[in-house]
Protein backbone atom coordinates (compact mmCIF):
# COMPACT_ATOMS: atom_id res chain seq x y z
CA UNK A 1 0.00 0.00 0.00
CA UNK A 2 0.91 3.59 -0.83
CA UNK A 3 1.47 5.87 1.96
CA UNK A 4 -0.65 9.19 1.12
CA UNK A 5 1.67 12.69 0.43
CA UNK A 6 -0.45 14.97 2.68
CA UNK A 7 2.10 17.81 2.54
CA UNK A 8 1.83 17.59 -1.35
CA UNK A 9 -1.96 17.29 -1.60
CA UNK A 10 -2.05 20.63 1.04
CA UNK A 11 0.08 22.78 -1.19
CA UNK A 12 -1.82 21.83 -4.28
CA UNK A 13 -5.40 22.68 -2.57
CA UNK A 14 -3.59 26.05 -1.83
CA UNK A 15 -2.48 27.20 -4.85
CA UNK A 16 -6.04 26.16 -5.91
CA UNK A 17 -7.32 28.09 -2.96
CA UNK A 18 -5.38 31.20 -3.84
CA UNK A 19 -6.26 30.72 -7.83
CA UNK A 20 -9.95 29.46 -8.38
CA UNK A 21 -11.27 31.23 -4.83
CA UNK A 22 -8.69 34.13 -3.78
CA UNK A 23 -11.29 36.11 -1.36
CA UNK A 24 -11.69 32.64 0.56
CA UNK A 25 -8.30 31.81 0.60
CA UNK A 26 -7.55 35.03 2.22
CA UNK A 27 -9.90 34.60 4.72
CA UNK A 28 -8.32 31.84 5.59
CA UNK A 29 -4.95 33.30 5.41
CA UNK A 30 -5.89 36.37 7.51
CA UNK A 31 -7.85 33.92 10.30
CA UNK A 32 -3.84 32.52 10.83
CA UNK A 33 -2.26 35.81 11.08
CA UNK A 34 -4.55 36.82 14.91
CA UNK A 35 -4.74 40.38 13.68
CA UNK A 36 -6.76 42.47 15.77
CA UNK A 37 -10.58 42.26 14.58
CA UNK A 38 -10.47 46.07 13.48
CA UNK A 39 -7.56 45.29 12.11
CA UNK A 40 -8.80 42.29 10.16
CA UNK A 41 -11.94 43.90 8.53
CA UNK A 42 -9.97 47.10 7.07
CA UNK A 43 -7.53 43.87 5.44
CA UNK A 44 -10.51 42.03 4.22
CA UNK A 45 -12.10 45.30 2.59
CA UNK A 46 -8.79 46.73 1.13
CA UNK A 47 -8.16 42.87 0.09
CA UNK A 48 -11.71 42.96 -1.59
CA UNK A 49 -10.93 46.24 -3.89
CA UNK A 50 -7.96 44.70 -4.92
CA UNK A 51 -9.79 41.66 -6.60
CA UNK A 52 -12.21 43.83 -7.77
CA UNK A 53 -9.82 45.71 -9.77
CA UNK A 54 -7.66 42.34 -10.99
CA UNK A 55 -11.31 41.18 -12.13
CA UNK A 56 -11.58 44.30 -14.56
CA UNK A 57 -8.57 43.87 -15.50
CA UNK A 58 -8.74 40.48 -16.15
CA UNK A 59 -6.26 39.45 -14.11
CA UNK A 60 -5.66 37.01 -10.98
CA UNK A 61 -2.93 36.72 -8.72
CA UNK A 62 -0.75 34.05 -10.90
CA UNK A 63 -0.74 36.57 -14.02
CA UNK A 64 -0.71 39.93 -11.62
CA UNK A 65 2.25 41.62 -12.39
CA UNK A 66 4.19 45.12 -11.13
CA UNK A 67 2.73 47.62 -13.86
CA UNK A 68 -0.74 46.25 -12.73
CA UNK A 69 -0.35 46.66 -8.52
CA UNK A 70 1.58 50.13 -9.40
CA UNK A 71 -1.22 51.17 -11.50
CA UNK A 72 -3.66 50.00 -8.66
CA UNK A 73 -2.04 51.58 -5.65
CA UNK A 74 -1.50 55.12 -7.79
CA UNK A 75 -5.40 55.02 -8.89
CA UNK A 76 -6.50 54.93 -5.46
CA UNK A 77 -8.38 57.82 -4.27
CA UNK A 78 -6.47 58.21 -0.22
CA UNK A 79 -3.88 59.75 1.24
CA UNK A 80 -0.19 58.50 0.89
CA UNK A 81 -0.43 56.30 4.38
CA UNK A 82 -3.61 54.68 3.32
CA UNK A 83 -1.86 53.63 -0.24
CA UNK A 84 1.21 52.46 1.86
CA UNK A 85 -0.96 50.12 4.21
CA UNK A 86 -2.70 48.84 0.47
CA UNK A 87 0.63 48.49 -0.75
CA UNK A 88 2.14 46.42 2.71
CA UNK A 89 -1.18 44.15 2.63
CA UNK A 90 -0.67 42.91 -1.06
CA UNK A 91 2.92 42.44 -0.88
CA UNK A 92 2.50 40.51 2.21
CA UNK A 93 0.22 37.82 0.53
CA UNK A 94 2.16 37.81 -2.84
CA UNK A 95 4.63 36.86 -0.28
CA UNK A 96 2.81 34.06 1.05
CA UNK A 97 1.16 32.78 -2.76
CA UNK A 98 4.43 32.53 -4.04
CA UNK A 99 6.18 31.12 -1.42
CA UNK A 100 3.62 28.31 -2.16
CA UNK A 101 4.36 28.80 -5.58
CA UNK A 102 7.77 28.42 -5.04
CA UNK A 103 8.84 31.17 -6.85
CA UNK A 104 10.91 34.43 -5.73
CA UNK A 105 9.91 37.24 -6.91
CA UNK A 106 6.88 39.35 -5.75
CA UNK A 107 5.79 42.01 -7.92
CA UNK A 108 4.56 44.26 -5.45
CA UNK A 109 7.62 44.59 -3.48
CA UNK A 110 9.65 45.81 -6.61
CA UNK A 111 7.43 48.68 -5.84
CA UNK A 112 7.50 49.45 -1.86
CA UNK A 113 11.32 49.74 -2.69
CA UNK A 114 10.83 52.13 -5.73
CA UNK A 115 11.13 55.90 -3.89
CA UNK A 116 9.90 57.76 -7.20
CA UNK A 117 7.28 55.36 -7.70
CA UNK A 118 4.08 57.24 -9.00
CA UNK A 119 2.21 56.22 -5.62
CA UNK A 120 3.89 58.35 -3.48
CA UNK A 121 2.51 61.44 -5.27
CA UNK A 122 -0.56 62.12 -2.83
CA UNK A 123 -1.32 64.33 0.30
CA UNK A 124 1.23 63.83 3.22
CA UNK A 125 4.12 63.05 1.75
CA UNK A 126 6.41 63.84 4.81
CA UNK A 127 10.22 64.44 4.40
CA UNK A 128 11.80 62.38 6.63
CA UNK A 129 10.30 60.07 9.18
CA UNK A 130 11.35 58.75 12.37
CA UNK A 131 9.71 56.79 15.56
CA UNK A 132 8.20 58.29 18.57
CA UNK A 133 9.52 57.37 21.25
CA UNK A 134 7.09 55.30 22.44
CA UNK A 135 7.67 53.44 19.44
CA UNK A 136 10.90 53.01 20.01
CA UNK A 137 10.23 51.67 23.79
CA UNK A 138 8.07 49.63 22.24
CA UNK A 139 10.33 47.88 19.45
CA UNK A 140 12.97 47.70 21.81
CA UNK A 141 10.76 45.88 24.61
CA UNK A 142 9.69 43.32 21.57
CA UNK A 143 13.75 42.65 20.61
CA UNK A 144 14.69 42.00 24.00
CA UNK A 145 11.76 39.84 24.70
CA UNK A 146 11.95 36.12 24.94
CA UNK A 147 11.99 34.15 21.59
CA UNK A 148 8.63 31.62 21.41
CA UNK A 149 9.99 29.61 18.46
CA UNK A 150 11.32 26.40 19.29
CA UNK A 151 12.45 25.57 15.81
CA UNK A 152 16.30 25.66 15.27
CA UNK A 153 16.13 26.74 11.68
CA UNK A 154 13.43 29.52 13.26
CA UNK A 155 15.21 30.57 15.90
CA UNK A 156 18.20 31.66 14.41
CA UNK A 157 16.47 34.02 11.18
CA UNK A 158 13.82 35.58 14.66
CA UNK A 159 17.72 36.37 16.41
CA UNK A 160 19.16 37.44 12.93
CA UNK A 161 16.06 39.76 11.98
CA UNK A 162 15.89 41.34 15.70
CA UNK A 163 20.11 41.82 15.36
CA UNK A 164 19.53 44.07 12.32
CA UNK A 165 16.19 45.94 13.48
CA UNK A 166 18.34 46.72 16.31
CA UNK A 167 21.67 47.58 14.01
CA UNK A 168 19.52 49.72 12.63
CA UNK A 169 17.54 51.40 15.31
CA UNK A 170 20.16 51.27 17.60
CA UNK A 171 23.17 51.58 15.59
CA UNK A 172 22.23 53.76 12.81
CA UNK A 173 23.82 51.55 10.07
CA UNK A 174 21.94 51.02 6.43
CA UNK A 175 20.69 48.35 4.55
CA UNK A 176 23.83 48.60 2.71
CA UNK A 177 26.55 48.41 5.73
CA UNK A 178 24.30 45.71 7.23
CA UNK A 179 24.15 43.20 4.28
CA UNK A 180 28.09 43.51 3.87
CA UNK A 181 29.27 43.94 7.98
CA UNK A 182 31.60 41.00 8.68
CA UNK A 183 32.41 39.11 12.10
CA UNK A 184 35.75 41.38 12.02
CA UNK A 185 34.17 44.34 12.54
CA UNK A 186 31.79 43.50 15.83
CA UNK A 187 32.62 42.36 19.18
CA UNK A 188 30.39 41.23 21.22
CA UNK A 189 28.76 43.18 24.38
CA UNK A 190 30.98 46.41 22.82
CA UNK A 191 28.93 49.08 21.88
CA UNK A 192 30.78 49.99 18.71
CA UNK A 193 30.67 48.65 15.23
CA UNK A 194 33.35 49.11 12.53
CA UNK A 195 31.77 50.32 9.16
CA UNK A 196 34.44 49.55 6.36
CA UNK A 197 34.50 51.47 2.98
CA UNK A 198 36.27 50.39 -0.39
CA UNK A 199 38.15 54.12 0.81
CA UNK A 200 40.03 53.36 4.32
CA UNK A 201 39.31 56.76 4.69
CA UNK A 202 35.36 56.74 4.96
CA UNK A 203 35.49 53.69 7.02
CA UNK A 204 33.67 54.55 10.78
CA UNK A 205 32.94 53.41 13.46
CA UNK A 206 29.15 54.03 14.97
CA UNK A 207 28.31 53.63 18.58
CA UNK A 208 25.84 51.44 19.12
CA UNK A 209 23.06 51.55 22.08
CA UNK A 210 22.98 49.18 25.29
CA UNK A 211 19.84 47.23 24.00
CA UNK A 212 21.40 46.85 20.95
CA UNK A 213 24.81 45.60 22.33
CA UNK A 214 22.24 43.12 24.26
CA UNK A 215 20.43 41.60 21.25
CA UNK A 216 23.62 41.72 18.72
CA UNK A 217 25.56 39.60 21.18
CA UNK A 218 22.37 37.36 21.48
CA UNK A 219 22.48 37.13 17.54
CA UNK A 220 26.02 36.13 17.51
CA UNK A 221 26.41 33.64 20.01
CA UNK A 222 23.05 31.97 18.16
CA UNK A 223 24.79 32.22 15.12
CA UNK A 224 28.04 30.22 16.50
CA UNK A 225 25.88 27.77 17.83
CA UNK A 226 23.83 27.11 14.70
CA UNK A 227 27.51 26.81 13.57
CA UNK A 228 26.57 29.54 10.16
CA UNK A 229 29.77 29.37 7.54
CA UNK A 230 31.42 32.95 5.96
CA UNK A 231 32.26 36.22 7.27
CA UNK A 232 29.27 38.10 7.09
CA UNK A 233 27.45 39.37 10.63
CA UNK A 234 23.80 38.85 8.62
CA UNK A 235 23.79 35.89 6.29
CA UNK A 236 20.77 35.58 4.17
CA UNK A 237 20.92 31.38 4.21
CA UNK A 238 22.38 28.73 6.24
CA UNK A 239 24.82 28.51 2.99
CA UNK A 240 26.43 31.85 4.31
CA UNK A 241 25.04 33.96 1.24
CA UNK A 242 24.52 37.61 1.03
CA UNK A 243 21.10 39.01 2.16
CA UNK A 244 18.87 40.51 -0.21
CA UNK A 245 17.60 43.90 0.37
CA UNK A 246 13.89 42.43 0.47
CA UNK A 247 14.50 40.75 2.78
CA UNK A 248 15.85 43.03 4.84
CA UNK A 249 12.57 44.81 4.30
CA UNK A 250 10.78 41.72 4.93
CA UNK A 251 12.06 41.40 8.54
CA UNK A 252 11.61 45.30 8.87
CA UNK A 253 8.22 44.59 8.49
CA UNK A 254 7.43 41.29 10.01
CA UNK A 255 9.36 43.21 12.97
CA UNK A 256 7.06 46.05 13.55
CA UNK A 257 4.15 44.00 12.61
CA UNK A 258 4.63 41.52 15.70
CA UNK A 259 5.45 44.40 17.95
CA UNK A 260 1.99 46.05 17.28
CA UNK A 261 3.30 49.43 15.59
CA UNK A 262 2.47 48.34 11.95
CA UNK A 263 -1.14 49.30 12.12
CA UNK A 264 -1.34 52.40 14.00
CA UNK A 265 1.41 54.11 12.12
CA UNK A 266 0.40 56.17 9.50
CA UNK A 267 3.94 55.72 7.55
CA UNK A 268 5.77 52.80 6.51
CA UNK A 269 9.06 52.31 9.06
CA UNK A 270 12.04 51.07 6.53
CA UNK A 271 15.48 50.42 7.80
CA UNK A 272 15.92 54.03 7.02
CA UNK A 273 13.19 55.17 9.56
CA UNK A 274 14.92 53.51 11.79
CA UNK A 275 18.41 54.85 11.31
CA UNK A 276 16.78 58.52 11.50
CA UNK A 277 15.50 57.58 14.35
CA UNK A 278 18.83 56.34 15.98
CA UNK A 279 19.47 60.21 15.36
CA UNK A 280 16.55 61.13 16.96
CA UNK A 281 17.29 59.03 20.12
CA UNK A 282 20.80 61.30 20.27
CA UNK A 283 19.50 64.47 19.27
CA UNK A 284 17.01 63.83 22.68
CA UNK A 285 20.11 63.22 24.80
CA UNK A 286 21.83 66.21 23.79
CA UNK A 287 24.39 65.40 21.53
CA UNK A 288 25.54 67.25 19.23
CA UNK A 289 24.41 67.06 15.10
CA UNK A 290 28.09 67.06 13.95
CA UNK A 291 28.44 63.38 16.58
CA UNK A 292 26.02 62.23 15.33
CA UNK A 293 26.76 62.98 11.98
CA UNK A 294 29.78 60.76 12.41
CA UNK A 295 28.34 58.13 13.69
CA UNK A 296 26.09 58.07 10.74
CA UNK A 297 29.08 58.34 7.79
CA UNK A 298 27.56 61.62 6.86
CA UNK A 299 30.42 63.34 4.43
CA UNK A 300 29.57 66.61 4.75
CA UNK A 301 28.74 68.64 8.16
CA UNK A 302 25.80 70.00 6.49
CA UNK A 303 24.04 66.61 6.22
CA UNK A 304 23.90 66.47 9.75
CA UNK A 305 22.53 69.96 10.42
CA UNK A 306 19.61 69.10 7.64
CA UNK A 307 18.93 65.66 9.60
CA UNK A 308 18.62 67.58 12.93
CA UNK A 309 16.59 70.65 11.62
CA UNK A 310 14.05 67.79 9.67
CA UNK A 311 13.56 65.82 13.42
CA UNK A 312 13.13 69.48 14.88
CA UNK A 313 10.20 70.01 12.94
CA UNK A 314 8.83 66.75 13.16
CA UNK A 315 9.09 67.44 16.52
CA UNK A 316 6.83 70.17 16.71
CA UNK A 317 4.61 68.32 14.16
CA UNK A 318 4.12 65.63 16.31
CA UNK A 319 3.21 68.38 19.22
CA UNK A 320 0.71 70.41 17.46
CA UNK A 321 -0.64 66.95 16.28
CA UNK A 322 -1.21 65.90 20.44
CA UNK A 323 -2.58 68.90 20.95
CA UNK A 324 -5.37 69.15 18.40
CA UNK A 325 -5.97 65.28 19.85
CA UNK A 326 -6.33 66.60 23.32
CA UNK A 327 -8.88 69.61 22.22
CA UNK A 328 -11.43 67.21 20.30
CA UNK A 329 -14.14 66.57 22.96
CA UNK A 330 -15.14 63.40 23.91
CA UNK A 331 -18.53 61.17 22.35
Amino acid sequence: MVAPQPSKDLFDQQRDDWLHNPAGAFDAWLAAQQFRRSSADVYRVQWGRFLDWLKVRRKTLKTVDTATIAEFVAGLDVRKPQRARYLRLIERVLDHVREIELASTNPARFIAQDGEAEWRNAKDNAPTSFLSPSERATLIAHLLAPLDEPSAAKRWRERRDRALVAAFLGGGLKTGDAIALSLDCVTPHMPWITIESANPAFTRTTHLAPFAVSVLAAWLAERRLAGLPGTLVFPGSPSGRPMHKATILRAVDSLLETAGLADDRTERASPQTLRNSFAADLFEQGTSPDQVGKWLGFMQPISAGRLHRAWQIWVEREAQAAGKRSTVPAG
